[in-house]
């Protein structure tokens, strides 16, 4: 159990690390090819932070431990709401404002139901393609009002200021590329250790891989979602901080929540239907709610990023009683 434990935290840095030098390095070779900077901090730095849960599901399912990539996915997103946003607005309480942001959160929300009825009878090849398709017609969608929004305001857009201001600064392209392979290589490594430490604890304590998905390893892939979010919120770049989050959560349903249906395809839990998933559902709802706000919208108080923080905490303990009853 010792090994087990350690090789978990060790996969967990090594992953966050790698996550970073990849970025890093992709950024920059994707720079020297000409590729305009808000293109790359809408698709490569939004994929790249997603790059953990992307690898871990991946390898997970390809094992056949796809209750650990479904929990992945779902969990990731329940912590970044949940977690990283309450926390967040416990630091600071949010103010954003973004005109792109705000149109991202119907999105997301439709998408969230889209996925949820998806899964009542399992996941398919169908459903996973679906959502790549989905995830494509996003990410085109994004770039395009990106840029015809930055000609109209000529990126007086906070948010667009703040994703361009998220891309690594520039490196050597030797470099670049070194970053991108150790990277890479990192990448591929942790994830394979991550998954085999998890499936290991899962074992020994007799509870599913779906649950250790839902909990440490969610945990773990959503910590440069974390970083992203605080360092955003302590540069008072608010709406950058609540962007991560949408995205994060996109992506997370599109391109890692499909995983499991292309590799691995099968029925899901029960308990994803009736309990996990509607969780994820109502912290979205109440993301869409603050974002348009009832009196006020587009901030997150203390009190109110106590309560998400509260929810989530509230969830992991009911998750944890379901392991043990």
């Amino acid at each position: 159990m010792f090994l087990n434990l350690v090789a978990l935290v060790v996969g967990l840095v090594v992953l966050v690390v790698a996550a970073d030098k990849f970025i890093t390095g992709t950024v920059t070779i994707a720079k020297k090819f000409g590729v305009s900077p808000l293109l790359i901090g809408l698709t490569i730095v939004g994929l790249g932070t997603s790059a953990p849960e992307i690898l871990v599901s991946a390898i997970a399912s390809w094992q056949g431990n796809a209750g650990l990539a479904v929990g992945n996915a779902l969990g990731s997103n329940i912590a970044n709401i949940g977690l990283i946003l309450g926390f967040t607005a416990l630091v600071s309480p949010l103010a954003f404002n973004s005109t792109l942001l705000k149109r991202e959160l119907p999105i997301l929300m439709a998408v969230s139901l889209i996925c949820y009825f998806m899964v009542f009878d399992g996941l398919g090849e169908v459903d996973g393609i679906l959502m790549l398709l989905m995830l494509v017609t996003f990410l085109v969608w994004l770039v395009r009002s990106a840029k015809k929004d930055s000609r109209k305001i000529e990126l007086n857009d906070a948010l667009e200021e703040g994703v361009i201001a998220e891309i690594p600064e520039d490196v050597s392209e030797g470099k670049a590329w070194l970053f991108f392979v150790l990277g890479l290589i990192g990448l591929l490594a942790s994830s394979r250790l991550l998954v085999w430490a998890a499936v290991n604890i899962a074992v020994s304590f007799g509870v599913s891989d779906l649950v250790i998905g839902l909990t440490i390893v969610a945990l773990g892939t959503s910590l440069p979602e974390l970083a992203a979010s605080i360092t955003s919120v302590l540069k008072k770049e608010d709406d950058l901080a609540v962007g991560n989050i949408i995205g994060s959560n996109m992506y997370n349903l599109l391109a890692v929540y499909s995983l499991p249906g292309l590799i691995a395809p099968g029925p899901v839990a029960e308990s994803v239907v009736s309990r996990d998933f509607p969780v994820l559902l109502a912290l979205t709802a109440v993301l869409f709610i603050l974002g348009y706000g009832l009196r006020k919208s587009g901030h997150i108080n203390r009190l109110e990023g106590a309560g998400l923080l509260l929810a989530y905490f509230v969830y992991q303990w009911v998750v944890y009683q379901s392991a043990i009853a």
